[in-house]
C-alpha cells in the first residue's frame, strides 16, 4: 500500500509572506532509500517519490488518498503566536 503524509509547506528563507503557502501538498514517501556509492547522495528506485500533489484544502487531499486507497498522515500546520506591541514597548522594562 501507498503510503503518503499531507501537510502546507513552510515558507522558504527566500520568502517574506505567507502569501503562497496556503496549498496542501501530498507527498509520498519513500520506501526503499539508499547511497549512491558514488555521489553519496540518498537516491531510491521509487519513483512516486517525485510526485507532489497540491491541493486548496485538506478535505480534498484526503478524499483523493481515500479514493485512491492511499495510506496517509496529516500533519497540522503549526498556529504561529503574533503579540502586537508599539515600539515604546521595545524600551519598557516589565
Amino acid at each position: 500500500m501507498k503510503r503518503a503524509k499531507i501537510y502546507i509547506p513552510s515558507k522558504t528563507a527566500m520568502q517574506s509572506g505567507r502569501g503562497k503557502n496556503k496549498k496542501w501538498v501530498l507527498e509520498f514517501e519513500i520506501k526503499d532509500p539508499s547511497i549512491n556509492p558514488l555521489m553519496g547522495w540518498e537516491t531510491s528506485t521509487d519513483t512516486l517519490e517525485e510526485v507532489n500533489l497540491k491541493f486548496p484544502t485538506k478535505k480534498q487531499a484526503i478524499e483523493y488518498a481515500e479514493k485512491n486507497n492511499i495510506s496517509y498522515k496529516v500533519i497540522e500546520p503549526k498556529k504561529n503566536k503574533f503579540v502586537i506591541k508599539s515600539y515604546s514597548d521595545n524600551f519598557l522594562k516589565n
